[in-house]
């Protein structure tokens, strides 16, 4: 069983947490993957994304199961979290026991504060590189990409670009033909082109 867990917190921006989570639980569902998705709050009480939306996580930093992929979204509550110690703490434990681990957007501010990108390659929201050559002076960002891929950790473009990771990240799992459904089903990208190439032609349920 590969355990998917996403880091929640208040004022995250949303669809850098919805993102991954469709992406990833659609994979899992359609193609009936032996992957579980769930979330992880501090203390496990709900937080409210930036936008106000309530989210209520599945786990606390106590509780939760042994997490295979870590996910860290952005969002300007991620400026907070810098400065939280049991935070950092958790996130390093965490990145350090995981087969892979991802940041969405401003999630990168958090990575950085931890010296995990030291010595990459990153990117992150165009409107967050300042802000990062602060954070984290000895890591190298790049440019008008929508995601870089460093081997165990890796990290996006701003928010919508968390769904082109997540569909790369489901391909280093569990391949190419996985992503390409999974991004058919979702209708997402070229999907219309991954149809026309026949993918997902005989799926149950998913028809081109």
């Amino acid at each position: 069983m590969l355990h998917i867990g996403i880091f929640l917190f208040n004022d995250i921006e949303l669809l850098d947490f919805a993102g991954p989570y469709e992406v990833f639980s659609v994979a899992v569902e359609q193609q009936s993957l032996t992957g579980r998705v769930f979330t992880i709050s501090e203390d496990g009480a709900a937080v409210r994304s930036v936008n106000g939306l309530k989210l209520m996580p599945d786990y606390a930093f106590n509780d939760h199961p042994p997490i295979d992929v870590l996910i860290v979204p952005g969002g300007n509550g991620t400026k907070a979290e810098m400065n939280n110690a049991k935070v950092l703490q958790w996130l390093k434990e965490q990145y350090e026991v995981s087969r892979l681990t991802m940041s969405v957007c401003s999630g990168t501010r958090l990575l950085g504060k931890l010296g995990l990108l030291d010595y990459l390659t990153y990117t992150t929201h165009h409107e967050v590189m300042p802000d990062m050559a602060k954070i984290a002076p000895l890591a190298t960002v790049e440019k008008n990409v929508r995601f870089v891929d460093t081997g165990k950790l890796l990290t996006s473009a701003g928010i919508s670009a968390g769904i082109e990771l997540s569909l790369h990240v489901v391909a280093k799992l569990w391949g190419k033909e996985v992503a390409d459904r999974t991004a058919v089903y979702m209708e997402y990208g070229n999907w219309e082109e991954l149809c026309r190439d026949g993918v997902d032609s005989e799926q149950p349920g998913n028809s081109c």
